[in-house]
């Protein structure tokens, strides 16, 4: 059976939400074709590095990126820094013939993505971006019921991506918020989950009117000092489609009472569907060629339980009518992957896309800039 040696680059949050992946995936799936081992892992410090080795089983721990990157037991090099890291572990992955999976947002600038790109145009491996939110059953069917033309042609959506944990003032910033680190602010961080989203179900942007909001100029650091701030709290976007549906895309993380709500409703000329990811089981579809005669008859939204309807070989583990969480979306993700690494098939959402999802992103601050609609 064949095995692929792989690395993680970055053990904060996401490092961790990938490990978990490959820890849960062969339980999750029956009987796959392949398997994977954890080789190494690479942080910033030896001793969080080494806490991750012996916690996790990598077979060894490294401060320096290289020693993941041009391993030759190493065939997976995932990318999970901070986002101004990525290029360059992009770049040397994909130089050095590893498949790649990479955290969002795929760089700090299109200019970035863009060398990521001619880089990609002479190297033949399988790269994916971690855009976890495609891969609820909830959000494949409903890109299921948009391809079949269930809906129709599409009219207009909303669509947004809340948090809360920018409300505090007093609250120590963390990496996000500091522009050395390219945090890039709430669009980097949840407008690209969303846009990606939008684009996966309608398609292409044809253009865009942003407004950005920060709330509060200075904030503190963690040592206590106050800093100016530049990342946002608040995007409003207003987006015409090439498909020439208009939608409205809001991402917050000022929304007080919210947890990690991302939700959308498009709507179409024979149907609609909706759903919220703090309501994960479900897609609320509505079928407009229903008759409403007698009394409304059977016509209105239904609720469909996708639950954790996976296709084989998921879907059997936990069993399908068991409720789903947020990590599931990434486990779904990472196999997705893997799979396309062991058939040798480029897997979708691919780095070319994170690259279109950067530019989206980039047109979105020229249009802040310039308080104007910009083409894409």
């Amino acid at each position: 059976m064949k095995e692929y040696g792989v690395g993680i680059i970055g053990f904060g949050f996401m490092g961790k939400a990938h490990t978990y992946g490959y820890k849960t995936i062969p339980l999750y799936y029956q009987d796959l074709p392949f398997r994977t081992k954890l080789t190494g892992v690479c942080t910033a410090h030896r001793n969080t590095a080494e806490k991750a080795r012996d916690l996790h089983g990598f077979a060894f721990a490294a401060t320096d990126p290289d020693e993941i990157l041009f391993n030759k037991d190493i065939d997976i090099v995932h990318i999970c820094t901070p986002n101004a890291f990525h290029k360059e572990m992009v770049i040397k992955a994909l130089q050095a013939g590893k498949h790649v999976y990479c955290d969002k947002p795929l760089t700090t600038s299109y200019g970035d993505a863009q060398e990521i790109l001619s880089v990609l145009s002479s190297v033949d491996v399988v790269h994916q971006m971690a855009f976890h939110n495609r891969f609820f059953p909830a959000v494949m069917r409903a890109k299921q019921l948009i391809k079949e033309g269930r809906l129709g042609r599409i009219l207009s959506f909303h669509a947004a991506y809340l948090h809360s944990g920018s409300v505090d003032p007093h609250k120590p910033i963390g990496w996000k918020l500091d522009s050395a680190l390219g945090g890039g602010g709430v669009l980097f961080d949840l407008g690209s989950h969303v846009l990606d989203l939008i684009y996966h179900l309608i398609g292409e942007y044809q253009s865009i009117l942003a407004s950005n909001t920060i709330i509060y100029p200075r904030r503190p650091a963690p040592d206590g000092r106050m800093v100016d701030i530049t990342a946002e709290d608040l995007c409003y976007m207003l987006v015409k489609m090439k498909n020439q549906s208009t939608g409205i895309i809001e991402v917050s993380k000022i929304a007080t009472g919210t947890e990690d709500e991302l939700r959308f409703v498009i709507y179409g000329d024979k149907g609609a569907v909706k759903f919220n990811l703090m309501d994960p089981n479900y897609l609320d579809f509505y079928d407009n060629t229903r008759p409403d005669k007698p009394i409304g008859a059977e016509k209105g939204f239904t609720r469909i339980q996708t639950v954790q309807r996976y296709p084989e070989p998921g879907g059997s583990f936990p069993p399908p009518k068991l409720s789903i969480g947020w990590i599931r979306g990434h486990v779904h993700c990472l196999y997705n992957f893997l799979q396309c690494v062991h058939e040798g098939r480029q897997a979708d959402p691919s780095i070319r896309e994170g690259a279109y999802i950067q530019y989206v992103m980039e047109k979105a601050y020229e249009s802040n800039e310039k308080a104007c609609w910009i083409t894409l």
